[in-house]
Formats: structure tokens, sequence, C-alpha cells
């Protein structure tokens, strides 16, 4: 009888651990979105739109929108090699792995992951229209701390 439970005693210890390990590695990489950004990377892209958190996509979703800088979304983003490399890199290293980000988004849009899409639901189409908001793109028209890596919904300030 207490060979049995000891038996049992040490699986249901490894389960919990197990069981502890997977919610770590899920809750460290669900926070990916606080990731320090790149100073490099907040310099290059957060000049013409919010630098957006590396775990917003999964890693063959930014290796896609590095190699075609020079058609960045109807703009030539276009960098030296040396900050392409260090870029991609750093955005490979810190992308999205979780269940809900491993999608590639068609034309790997933040905006059209369904993700995304679940998460703003409840945001009628007109409301995307206000000339404050103007883009499903501009996350810091309503989230007040996204330039921080801040989505919480308790931070959300929507335009008039």
């Amino acid at each position: 009888m207490s060979l049995r439970f000891s038996s049992l005693a040490t699986q249901g210890a490894f389960g919990l651990l197990a069981a502890l390990g997977i919610l770590q590695d899920a809750l460290a990489d669900g926070d990916r979105s606080r990731v320090p950004l790149l100073p490099k990377y907040q310099q290059e892209c957060a000049a013409c739109h919010l630098a957006y958190p590396p775990g917003m996509l999964p890693a063959t979703s930014w290796k896609r929108v590095m190699a075609n800088l020079p058609r960045h979304y109807g703009t030539d983003a276009s960098l030296d090699p040396a900050t392409v490399k260090q870029l991609s890199t750093w955005l490979g290293a810190n992308a999205g792995t979780y269940k809900r980000v491993s999608e590639e988004p068609p034309q790997d849009r933040i905006t059209t992951s369904s993700w995304f899409e679940g998460k703003h639901r409840e945001v009628a189409p007109q409301v995307w229209k206000r000339a404050a908001i103007g883009s499903r793109a501009n996350c810091a028209a309503c989230h007040t701390g996204a330039d921080k890596g801040d989505f919480d919904d308790d931070n959300i300030r929507i335009p008039k």
C-alpha cells in the first residue's frame, strides 16, 4: 500500500510540476507584449507608427515583414542590411508563440489576426472611421499605454 501511495504521490508531484511549468511558459509567453523594445526598433518603426510589441505576430510573419520593407504596406521602409538583421533577430526571438498568436494572419497584419478580431469584436465598424482613430492599426488612439506595450482593457479610452 505504501509503495502504491508513494508511486501515486510521485506521479502527482510530477504532474503538478509539469502543470506549473506549462503555466509558467504560458504566462511568460503571454507577457511578450511587455518585452522592452529594442531602442533601434523603437527608433526605426515608431518614426511612422506604433512600434508594435513583437509578441503580436509569430516569427514567420515578422520574417516576411522584415523581408518586404521596400514594400511595407504601401510604403518604402527600407533599412540598411545590418539594421534589418539586428531587428529581424530581435523580432524573431521575441515573437509570439502562444496559441492565439501562432496563427499567421492574412497579409501578416496584426489587425487581421484572429486574436485581434476576437478582442475587438464589440467595436462597431463606424468607430474605426472616427477621425481621432483613423484605422484599426492606430492602437494608441484607444489604448492609452500602447507605446509602453500596455494593452490592458482597464486603460482603454475610445475617442468620440
